[in-house]
């Protein structure tokens, strides 16, 4: 039994543990930031002292705080001051009268000089009635001096009027760059407005920014979008070196409160090679021997996970790679469109056989099936195997064949899934890839039966910091016109909160800190107004965050009904 004396207890509602082994205890209790003993009410309330604050759950539940397993930090430092642009239910966008709309009160409430961008996020086609693209036509006559960029829901792309391109240098002469769309105006070489994968890539790792310390005192207000969902560990999941020596600053500074997980995005590696091995003499692409000492500890809340890998682009905006063609052609109307990799084959496996020799941890996007095929053959090529445990996460696992599941078991790959997919473009994937496919979307059933560890992710901006969502999709699988999207692949609620905890803790190994309510972990917990295993699953939705806790001291706390 603990003897030291408790800062905090809770008791008097249900504490969901996250421990298969024991899953619900009566009471928790908290000391230096820390769980102090979890258990029988009567053992917990051994540990109190004169000076222990008792908190009665009155019902609520209590677990451990969720843990982002896949999302980009970065964009909330922006979309603080950026237009919305999403659809119904995470924007007001049905049509793109709304867009228009968005854009002019947007300008009304934060006014532009002329020649300055103006930038929204969560653009999407498949949000308008209009059944079409949004072109640089409809955006001209409202900012005919400004550039405007729209970034695409997927972050793989974004639409810009006349001023924008001209200022991107993109024209009728550009032609569309290896792994890269240029969408065209029908019967013509003339951008429409639409940039996908590499021609956009370029563009958003030199977007506009505001000053560095306007950046600095938006750490705060960024944090917050986490730590009011319940979530106290973020993810900066393909990371700039400009990026990261921001954040870095932050860190230095003291203005982290959550921990934040970064992950370098691998074309960025010259720069960060340059930066932080001055004296390393190996190529543009190499790393040197040491490198792998830079990762996996955390510096003031901020900790290098792993080197971020890109394979392929994005399913609903058709630059995912498939090994079988879409039902409805590609993004400028290709027959037989099966999407592209973003790098040749021979490139993957470099960089793969590269991050495996300096035992450095690697995060891989990969949408389609062929993408998966692409990593699993460099993965072999690279000699890796499940024994060496490099938890090699495979970011979205989206559309596989259920034979790369036990290529995953083989090679000790981890997917972290994405089942919100299910709600915001279930009905899209059914259209463009037919039931069988799109059913198999972010097989997270078939994935925990063949025993891998699956997380589960937002990856924000692309879609809002919402867990109860995450949870709900993972359980109901249900579009927004109603359908269920592969019903063999629904989980149950437990299943679904392990992937938002413990198993996102345990792939960026902080298992042992996180994830679980256990004696000497991290007392990084949630209280939510319901139990999410024990109401009805259509309820799960309904669910609010009452209050967080990192290290035993709130971060959020509601306002009273």
């Amino acid at each position: 039994m603990a003897t030291q004396q408790a800062e905090l207890i809770f008791r008097g509602g249900p504490i969901l543990t996250m421990d298969d082994a024991r899953p619900r205890v009566q009471a928790v209790a908290i000391a230096d930031g820390r769980i102090l003993a979890a258990g029988d009410e009567a053992e917990v309330m051994a540990t109190a002292g004169a000076d222990t604050q008792v908190v009665a759950l009155n019902g609520r539940a209590l677990m451990p705080s969720f843990i982002d397993a896949h999302g980009h930090f970065a964009n909330a430092l922006q979309i603080v001051k950026w237009a919305n642009v999403s659809g119904l239910p995470a924007g007001p966008v049905s049509c793109i009268a709304d867009i228009l709309q968005v854009l002019r009160e947007h300008v009304a409430a934060h006014p532009v000089k002329p020649g300055e961008w103006i930038i929204g996020y969560g653009y999407d086609v498949s949000n308008l009635s209009d059944g079409r693209q949004l072109s640089r036509d409809d955006l001209d006559p409202l900012f005919p001096g400004n550039p405007v960029l729209l970034i695409h829901s997927s972050n793989h792309g974004a639409v810009l009027n006349s001023a924008g391109l001209k200022v991107v240098g993109i024209d009728a002469s550009t032609p569309d760059p290896a792994g890269g769309v240029i969408l065209r105006k029908a019967g013509s070489s003339e951008p429409e407005g639409l940039l996908m994968e590499t021609a956009f890539l370029p563009i958003f790792t030199a977007m506009p920014q505001p000053s560095e310390q306007e950046l600095l005192e938006r750490f705060n207000a960024a944090q917050q979008i986490y730590a009011r969902t319940g979530t106290t560990t973020m993810q900066e999941g393909a990371t700039s070196a400009h990026d990261l020596k921001l954040i870095r600053k932050a860190a230095e500074q003291g203005r982290l409160w959550l921990d934040l997980v970064c992950l370098p995005l691998v074309l960025e590696v010259p720069k960060l090679v340059k930066e932080y091995f001055p004296d390393f003499s190996g190529g543009p692409m190499e790393l040197p021997d040491t490198a792998a000492e830079s990762f996996g500890t955390y510096r003031n809340r901020l900790k290098l996970a792993g080197i971020k890998a890109l394979i392929d682009g994005s399913p609903q905006g058709k630059t995912a790679f498939w090994s079988e063609p879409l039902l409805t052609g590609g993004p400028n109307g290709e027959p037989d469109w099966r999407g592209q990799p973003l790098f040749p084959p021979e490139l993957i496996q470099k960089i793969v056989k590269e991050l495996a020799v300096k035992a450095i941890p690697i995060f891989c996007h990969c949408n389609g099936d062929a993408a998966i095929d692409l990593m699993i053959d460099a993965a072999r090529a690279a000699g890796i195997t499940a024994e060496q445990d490099r938890r090699t996460v495979i970011i979205h696992s989206q559309f596989m064949r259920p034979e790369q599941l036990d290529a995953y078991v083989e090679l000790g790959f981890t997917p972290s899934f994405f089942t919100v997919h299910t709600f915001f473009w279930g009905d899209v994937h059914v259209e463009n890839l037919g039931r069988e496919r799109a059913y198999f979307l972010s097989p997270m059933a078939s994935a925990l039966a063949k025993g891998l560890h699956c997380s589960n992710h937002n990856d924000f901006s692309v879609t809002p910091v919402e867990p109860m969502r995450m949870i709900y999709t993972a359980v109901e699988r249900i579009s927004r016109k109603g359908e269920v999207i592969g019903p063999d692949e629904r989980v149950s609620p437990w299943q679904a909160l392990k992937a938002l905890t413990i198993e996102a803790a345990w792939q960026i190994r902080e298992e042992g800190q996180k994830g679980t309510i256990e004696a000497g972990k991290l007392a990084d917990l949630v209280i939510l107004d319901a139990d999410p295993t024990a109401v009805p699953s259509a309820d799960i939705l309904r669910i609010a965050v009452v209050e967080t806790f990192k290290e035993g001291k709130s971060v959020y706390k509601a306002a009273a009904a």
